[in-house]
């Protein structure tokens, strides 16, 4: 299931001229000064004032939301009645102001994609308005999605600007020479890709989404590779890991909890890469762009030399006009595409995870798993495994009851490791251009929990 057609199966931008090469100097500062922004901005932990840590982008985004205040769900309501009103438009007049790139890009989508924004539509206003079955708007279920949605409107605009301060002024570029003897054997990417990982390890899940997607759509990875950078290493922030650790009372388990998640996250991608679904998608661009392949293997002679050249000749050649531009298509999109499907298909999901037996039924096979493995109170840790394919912070609701502070530990770091959730990730992933499918998101969810499970449950034998 994907939101795109054969018209806008790839972002594809008009041409523009090349303006004149710039003095190597001035390169240099292109390069180098709104790389350096970008990096403080998107990776750089800083104190949040409230005892904790939190990344820049996280911050701005936080005050955004609170200075908008009340006003934040009817924005909401707005931008998903654009979407359907857009798409319905496109469907039936197609008007002059729609028929353009970004018309075909917001409002060209297939049928099921519109009713999944009406559904969205139809959610928003009952969640909002609180009213219809509670089941739909209650404090578990649609308020959580309006929480989430109401982050991710400001997250969504000043990524979608902030962005290209990491995509477009040559630190891709930079990277990419260094870290390609790396990311090739270990993940089977290249090395510009470990400027996205980084950024969703150390910032946000969403936000590695959007980095993935925005590359994809430009050329810079193959079908596969975006594929494996969408599901691979979009973990929750460290802020949120917080978060997690106070629901299960784990807050004096930080650093062995955090330490865990890496050792489990970076086997996992390892495997991950190597196997089924994401080994079976070919190596092929979308369809449109123009190819920008990287080097396979560098000389190692000379490698930062040529970085840093790599990163100049970006530096001559970027546009700022041209980059505002694409980051506020980028806004646009994020916005009517991904906001709908979130609230569509992360209500549906933390529904059937609240108000059905679904999960427990589908964790009772673990069971005798976890006794084997010597996890306290197994039977209470198995309904927790596979719920939070809903929502990533359910587990960790339905396991703050669980005495056994080693089982807590457990569940609390699969959730993390396991990356997909629908009422976010998962839902971007699907709205996205990246070439993932809804029962490819359920396979990857599935091998990460049985790859990472062990893992973790001989990390938390050793720690109690």
């Amino acid at each position: 299931m994907k939101e795109s057609t054969s018209s806008t199966s790839a972002h594809t931008y008009p041409e523009v001229d090349t303006p004149p090469s710039r003095s190597r100097a001035s390169s240099a500062w292109w390069f180098l000064l709104p790389s350096l922004i970008g990096v403080l901005i998107f990776m750089v932990p800083v104190p949040d004032g409230a005892g904790s840590v939190t990344i820049p982008i996280a911050f701005l985004s936080d005050t955004l939301t609170t200075g908008l205040g009340v006003v934040v769900p009817w924005i909401i309501v707005t931008l998903v009645a654009v979407s359907v009103v857009g798409t319905l438009l496109w469907w039936t007049v197609r008007p002059g102001f729609l028929d353009n790139h970004l018309g075909r890009t917001l409002f060209d989508v297939g049928w099921m994609w519109l009713a999944v924004r009406v559904a969205g539509l139809v959610f928003a206003l009952l969640i909002i308005l609180q009213v219809g079955p509670e089941q739909v708007w209650g404090e578990n279920t649609g308020a959580v999605i309006l929480d989430l949605a109401t982050v991710l409107v400001s997250v969504f605009f000043l990524a979608g600007l902030l962005l290209p301060l990491l995509l477009s002024f040559g630190l891709l570029d930079f990277v990419g020479a260094l870290m390609t003897r790396l990311m090739r054997p270990l993940f089977r990417l290249p090395g510009r890709s470990s400027v996205v990982g980084l950024s969703s390890w150390l910032g946000d899940g969403s936000i590695g989404v959007l980095m993935a997607n925005q590359q994809y759509v430009q050329g810079y990875y193959t079908k596969r590779e975006a594929a494996v950078l969408g599901t691979t290493f979009n973990i929750v922030s460290v802020t949120f890991t917080v978060v997690i650790l106070g629901y299960l009372g784990l807050q004096h388990m930080f650093l062995p909890f955090y330490l865990t998640i890496v050792v489990a996250g970076l086997i996992a991608g390892v495997v991950m890469v190597r196997i089924p679904p994401l080994s079976r998608i070919p190596d092929e661009y979308a369809e449109g762009v123009t190819p920008q392949p990287e080097d396979e293997a560098p000389p190692r002679r000379g490698m930062l030399r040529r970085a840093w050249s790599n990163g100049l000749d970006r530096g001559a050649e970027v546009r700022l006009g041209t980059v505002i531009r694409h980051g506020f298509s980028n806004v646009l999109e994020m916005w009517v595409v991904v906001v709908p499907s979130i609230l569509a298909i992360g209500t549906v999901s933390v529904m059937l995870a609240e108000h059905t037996p679904l999960f427990t039924w589908l964790g009772a096979p673990f069971i005798p798993v976890l006794e084997l493995m010597q996890v306290p109170e197994a039977e209470a840790a198995s309904a927790t495994l596979l719920i939070g394919f809903a929502d990533m912070l359910l587990p960790a609701a339905f396991a703050a009851s669980i005495d056994a502070e080693m089982t807590r530990f457990i569940v609390g770091a699969l959730s993390i490791t396991q990356l997909i959730f629908m009422s976010e990730v998962g839902g971007m992933l699907l709205a996205s251009r990246i070439p993932v499918r809804f029962h490819h998101l359920v396979a990857i969810f599935l091998l990460r929990t049985v790859i990472t499970l062990p893992i973790i449950v001989v990390m938390a034998h050793l720690f109690y």
